[in-house]
């Protein structure tokens, strides 16, 4: 059993930054995929990044590419997601999820899942 929690959401201005962290206890999620995900109200969970444990194997929805830059500590069983010019349109809620066992980008293919942190940017 793995426990994710997420922190760094909140409010901020268009153009600005946050940096979201999701820490894992239970089970050491070194050799896993990790990814982030968001959910607008009203809308589906959507994929916005994913880290696996070799070095260069990074993925970006399109909509975040340039933007958002994922990466982890394995020392501190963290994945950490840097999210620079901020657009109204990534206000959601966001996920960290592991366990990933088929598509990197697909929702229903992670099995464990944090709280969600909220992310808010006005215009």
């Amino acid at each position: 059993q793995v426990q994710l929690v997420e922190s760094g959401g909140g409010l901020v201005q268009a153009g600005g930054s946050l940096r979201l962290s999701c820490v894992a206890s239970g089970r050491t999620f070194s050799r896993d995929f990790v990814g982030w995900f968001r959910q607008a109200p009203g809308k589906e969970r959507e994929f916005v990044a994913a880290a696996g444990w070799r070095a260069g194997s990074i993925y970006y929805a399109d909509s975040v590419k340039g933007r958002f830059t994922i990466s982890r500590d394995n020392t501190k069983n963290t994945v950490y997601l840097q999210m620079n010019s901020l657009k109204p349109e990534d206000t959601a809620v966001y996920y960290c999820a592991t366990g990933m066992g088929g598509a990197i980008s697909r929702s229903t293919d992670y099995l464990y899942w944090g709280q969600g942190t909220q992310v808010t940017v006005s215009s």
